[in-house]
């Protein structure tokens, strides 16, 4: 891991570095423009190297980074669009795969909004469960956070570290419902399936180790004198610029707010669980790996919660029994032919949702992920649009790299933490 020259740690700074006119766009001053040293580069687009398709046109004088000006749109899917096209039960597997590092707590912010329009009552238990797994997602979206954040500033170790326990989390994703990623397991109404046998065993080992694999992480990094050289006092964005570009999730929280809507505006069984929200003012490249490693270590607690209650829920209902919205219990299908008509009635054309609109958020692993639903009475939705955080966090981006070197803004931008499939949509 190569050091960058020595140079004096600023503090968060005090005022505004929002470039303008435009906030998104860091501009070579005109005169330094005129010495003829400035060269412009392409950074990517590539893959994988900036966790997806991102093209980043970097002004350099030497190796100070003077302007720069990110371009999307490289991965552009139509997602939303497609949506519109599905009816509303198969629509639920697209908002995985927009963000595929949190792609339950994608399903999550669409199913939730379906719900809201149907004013359907979610059992008990499938709550308790949709909070067990969102956590067990938001460890999985850090834990590859982490490995490739290490990995770009050269802490080789550390990604295999981070990947070892990630399998961890996608075993028990398999053993729920038979895949690793892109599950599908939240439906509107519920859960897919009933929780399987053997998932609480599992879980619990897992979480007896997570707790010391952090350590292990914070062993190798927290205080390694050249990952402090490399993220301490670098890449700043106080709490006024990060509120002004609308920032959420660690990002926010490590330029000193303290927002997290699991608590201020809960949904699920948040305001049931007691976890702490991380928060850190110094607003560098090494807040935001601090409140990383420590909301893992409160997510366990709450999965740990979370199954102190659902293993006491044997039996209970795991889904709403509206046969409107529901798809029938399996075993009926061999033995009332009115499931049969309904099963297929419901998969091929859809379940129609009352005529409204409705804007739903929850806190993804990357800040507030919103999902904004219009349905004009039918089966599809008539609109969908989703608020994506790394979208936004992608906007701090030119705010970030004032007096940064070319080797600081690897890990100033994948400190953001962004998903280029979230920002293209």
């Amino acid at each position: 891991m190569a050091l960058s020259p020595a140079r004096t740690r600023a503090s968060i700074y005090e005022g505004t570095r929002i470039p303008h006119p435009i906030p998104t766009v860091l501009r070579v001053p005109q005169d330094l423009r005129n010495t003829g040293d400035v060269m412009t580069v392409n950074f990517g687009p590539n893959h994988p190297s900036t966790h997806g398709v991102l093209r980043l046109i970097v002004d350099l004088f030497g190796e100070d980074v003077v302007g720069l000006e990110a371009v999307v749109g490289y991965l552009h899917t139509g997602f939303e669009k497609n949506m519109e096209q599905k009816t509303w039960w198969k629509a639920i597997t697209y908002p995985a795969r927009i963000d595929y590092l949190s792609y339950q707590n994608n399903e999550l912010v669409f199913v939730l909004a379906i719900e809201k329009l149907l004013e359907l009552k979610v059992p008990p238990k499938a709550q308790w469960m949709r909070t067990c797994l969102c956590e067990l997602n938001r460890i999985h979206s850090h834990l590859v956070w982490l490995g490739t954040a290490a990995l770009e500033l050269g802490a080789i170790s550390m990604f295999w570290y981070a990947f070892r326990e990630r399998d961890l989390i996608l075993d028990l994703f398999e053993m729920v419902c038979g895949a690793r990623m892109h599950t599908r397991y939240f439906q509107a109404g519920g859960l897919a399936e009933d929780i399987p046998r053997g998932f609480f065993p599992e879980a619990r080992k897992f979480c007896d180790w997570m707790p010391k694999a952090i350590d292990d992480y914070e062993t190798l990094l927290t205080r390694n004198r050249i990952w402090l050289e490399r993220t301490r006092g670098i890449g700043l964005l106080s709490a006024e610029d990060a509120i002004a570009l609308g920032q959420s999730g660690p990002v926010l929280r490590a330029s000193g707010v303290d927002w997290d809507i699991r608590r201020n505006e809960p949904y699920l069984t948040y305001h049931q669980v007691d976890f702490r929200v991380p928060v850190f003012p110094q607003g560098d490249v090494y807040a935001r790996y601090r409140v990383h490693i420590e909301e893992m270590r409160e997510s366990v607690r709450i999965v740990e919660q979370c199954l102190d209650r659902l293993e006491n829920m044997e039996g209970d209902a795991w889904i709403a029994d509206d046969r409107k919205v529901v798809l029938p219990p399996r075993h009926e299908l061999h033995t009332s032919m009115e499931s049969l008509i309904h099963h297929f009635k419901l998969v091929t054309e859809g379940y129609r949702v009352p005529e409204g609109e409705v804007y739903v958020a929850t806190e993804s692993p990357r800040g507030e992920l919103g999902c904004y639903v219009v349905s004009d009475g039918g089966p599809k939705p008539w609109r969908v649009k989703f608020r994506a955080p790394s979208f936004v966090a992608l906007e701090a981006t030119a705010t970030c790299m004032h007096d940064a070197l070319i080797a600081d803004m690897i890990a100033i931008v994948g400190s953001l933490d962004t998903v280029m499939g979230e920002v293209d949509r």
